[in-house]
Order: C-alpha cells, then structure tokens, then sequence
C-alpha cells in the first residue's frame, strides 16, 4: 500500500523495487492506493510544517532524492496535495499497464518529489505515458473517467486495516503479515519474507 504524496513511499520505493525484482519467481505483487490526503485533509503544504524535518529524515535513512521542482513547491507553500486524484491517476496507469503497477508508482513519485509536477494535473500523466512508453490518450481517457478506482483502492487497504504507508503486506492463508519497515532495504525484507516462509512450511 502506498499514497503517491507519502515520502516515506517515495523513500521505499527502491527497496520494494529491488525486492520484487530478486523475489520475482515466488511473489505477485499487487501495488494499492492509500488515501492520506483526503476530505478536510487536503490543505496547502504550507500548512504542514512536519514536512521539511521528515523529509531530512527520510533522506537520511533512505538516500532519497527530493528535487528542485518539489522544494519550490515547499518553499512556495500553497500546493495542496490531493490523494484521490493521486490515486485516480495511478489506477488510469495501471489500467493501461497492468504489469508495470510498480514502475509507474516510482515514476508518479519521481515527478512529485524530484520534479514538482501535481499528480492532480492531466498534464502529469501525459508526460508520465511518455517516459513509460504508454498510449498517452488511454491514461487520459482512464484519469478522465475512472475515479471510482481510487475510492475502491482505498476501500482496500481500509478493510486490511492499514493506516499508515507504505505498507508491505504478505498474504498469507492465516492472514496478512506486514513485511519490514519503511526504511528497510531490499534485503531485510527478502529475509523477512524467508523467516514468514520457514515459519509456514514448519
């Protein structure tokens, strides 16, 4: 479960590439919505003065990058982050790439973080069709008429209980474990997986 406004998600990204990439063989991994900002939570950033302090942070622990574009953004204060239309873009590029569920989360991500462009913007997802080669009319076409995608994805990771992002969940037959934390790296959760596997198969 991830939100494409979540920059702890856009820390974790690389580790849940990596991840998927050496367990590719004995995973599906199915990337979900969260809904942060949403309803009275949509506000100027400017109004969430956490959000410098945390990006250090994830920066820190993750080796994230968060670009010129996004720091204008900061600086500037008045850009307000709206996780349905997020979300609804992400669906539209799912939609029309569903096996590159993960790569197009990473891109949404890159062009928040590093290049400043608003994930609310039709523009964006244009732009981002380019860079993975999509049919840039059909993500518009899905952006433009598929919002219900959003609330769906966000039902989901409701009725699993998660509340926080990102959030790696194993499913397993006596339910969902959560895998690792989110400045773990790629490894720690590949032993993570193992351990719940060892355990299962005991």
């Amino acid at each position: 479960m991830f939100d494409a406004y979540c920059g702890w998600c856009h820390g974790f990204g690389p580790a849940v590439a990596g991840f998927a990439a050496a367990n590719a063989g004995r995973i599906e991994l199915d990337v979900v919505s969260g809904g942060l900002f949403t309803g009275a939570r949509v506000a100027p950033i400017g109004s969430m003065p956490y959000v410098a302090g945390a990006n250090a942070r994830i920066a820190e622990l993750t080796g994230a990058e968060f670009g010129p574009g996004y720091r204008a953004l900061v600086a500037d204060g008045r850009f307000r982050m709206d996780s349905t239309a997020a979300a609804t873009g992400f669906a539209a590029l799912r939609t029309v790439a569903p096996g590159r569920a993960l790569e197009a989360a990473e891109a949404m991500q890159r062009a928040f973080y590093v290049d400043g462009l608003s994930l609310s913007e039709a523009s964006t997802y244009r732009h981002l069709a380019g860079q993975l080669g999509l049919d840039a009319d059909a993500v518009l076409t899905e952006f433009a008429t598929s919002p219900a995608s959003a609330v769906q994805d966000f039902t989901r990771a409701a009725r699993l209980g998660v509340t926080s992002y990102p959030t790696l969940l194993l499913h397993t037959p006596t339910g969902a474990v959560r895998l690792g934390s989110p400045a773990a790296t790629a490894a720690h959760l590949t032993d993570a997986l193992d351990r719940h596997l060892a355990t299962a198969s005991a």
